[in-house]
């Protein structure tokens, strides 16, 4: 079973929005595949004709660094580490036709499944914004208290993981 695996809080843990878009690094990924980093990026670069830029590309020094200095990833000591490549939806999908071992279709069927969560929750949180507008559109400016609560419902619907850390970046 994927949850022996992967569980569904551990994959939303590892998913970062960078340069825009919701992300997975390559040594998470290879964690949860059970595979070295180095095989990974291997089987990618035997078949880089199915990873474009929007599937695929990897972290400039500066977002490198600043991961880093958050410990997302591991700040090891030893020689020189290349950059992370960040897999979006659509090049974790691809994976699953380089990577065909059993745990990585499992775990690949998780990781999808954690994404459409993710989009349906963004999806919701937008339309209950949107029905708190037209409330508030219709009790007007007379009532402040009710304005300040739907002030107070939209904040917490904007931030639904304070006091969670954002490793730099923000999370959606």
């Amino acid at each position: 079973m994927i949850n022996d695996i992967a569980s569904i809080e551990l994959i939303e843990q590892k998913i970062y929005l960078i340069r825009g878009q919701k992300v997975m690094l390559s040594s998470d990924i290879a964690l949860l595949y059970g595979v070295e980093v180095r095989a990974l990026t291997q089987a990618v670069r035997r078949n880089i004709g199915r990873f474009p830029e929007d599937f695929m590309f990897q972290l400039s020094t500066e977002e490198n660094q600043n991961l880093k200095s958050q410990n997302v990833i591991s700040s090891w000591g030893g020689a020189r580490r290349a950059a992370p490549y960040a897999f979006t939806e659509q090049g974790i999908a691809m994976l699953s036709s380089i990577l065909n071992s059993k745990r990585a279709i499992q775990v690949n069927i998780a990781i999808m499944r954690v994404f459409v969560k993710l989009r349906d929750m963004v999806s919701m949180h937008k339309e209950i914004i949107k029905k708190l507008d037209e409330l508030e559109k219709k009790v007007g400016k007379h009532d402040s208290q009710i304005i300040a609560i739907f002030g107070a419902i939209k904040q917490m619907m904007i931030k639904p993981n304070a006091g969670k850390k954002d490793y730099g970046f923000k999370k959606e």
